[in-house]
């Protein structure tokens, strides 16, 4: 993984939820909800709950908004009812693009994504088509300025906890997890008193794509944005090599 670094995706990424954080803060109180359902509102007996809330406050959610949204997900009448949906497809230069939403109208959803593909020039594919060229990783990005730790303890105190990788690059680190052991790392790290500027469970590209047409670049850009304006879309991975 080391030799191309995430960091300027993820602050550019960070720096647009920033203006938005309506829609950042909607997509965390729909899984709330779903953790809640899944697991139940005490955070120390649901994992799942537990990575929400650390993602909610490294977005920076006030405390009394999460407070209310795990009290409103528990109550007997609550209605929300949301579904993950999953789609893939293909940019420019077959760049593959892996989007996630939760939603309570599929329907809708589908017809926003496709419109998305469709305005970028790029297609929709089959279940499977692009998520073959990606690896589901627990991926936790630090920024270096942000953290006090010695990069060897760093390493030391990710790999004990059952990291699997840990890479140094230019302005950040990064550590990667089995999927199944992601909680207990972040968990581990954030006792140490490490701050993450982002950790969840993500599609890691095995390999990049390089645009070089600005035409492809503006029309891949196009669809992203879409894609990010999006209240129902959760995540977008690709392997664009920006």
């Amino acid at each position: 993984m080391s030799g191309h670094s995430k960091f300027a995706n993820i602050k550019h990424k960070k720096e647009k939820n920033d203006a938005k954080k309506g829609k950042i803060f909607t997509v965390i109180g729909r899984e709330i909800v779903m953790a809640v359902k899944a697991g139940g509102s005490d955070p120390n007996n649901n994992s799942k709950l537990r990575d929400v809330i650390a993602k909610a406050k490294a977005n920076n959610m006030p405390n009394d908004t999460i407070d209310r949204g795990i009290k409103k997900a528990a109550g007997a009448d609550s209605a929300d009812n949301y579904e993950h949906a999953t789609y893939e497809g293909y940019g420019p230069n077959g760049v593959a693009i892996i989007v996630e939403t939760l939603t309570d109208n599929k329907n809708r959803t589908a017809s926003n994504v496709r419109n998305a593909f469709t305005k970028g020039y790029g297609s929709i594919g089959t279940q499977g088509c692009v998520s073959f060229m990606f690896d589901q990783k627990g991926q936790i990005i630090i920024d270096k300025e942000e953290c006090e730790m010695d990069a060897d303890d760093l390493m030391m105190t990710a790999l004990d906890a059952g990291a699997e990788d840990f890479s140094e690059e230019e302005d950040s680190y990064e550590v990667l997890t089995a999927p199944d052991d992601f909680s207990a790392v972040r968990e581990a790290l954030e006792q140490a008193g490490v701050p993450m500027l982002e950790a969840q469970v993500a599609m890691v590209p095995q390999t990049y794509v390089e645009l070089t047409d600005e035409k492809d670049i503006k029309n891949l850009q196009k669809t992203l944005d879409l894609l990010d304006e999006d209240d129902d879309v959760t995540d977008v991975w690709t392997n664009w090599d920006e």
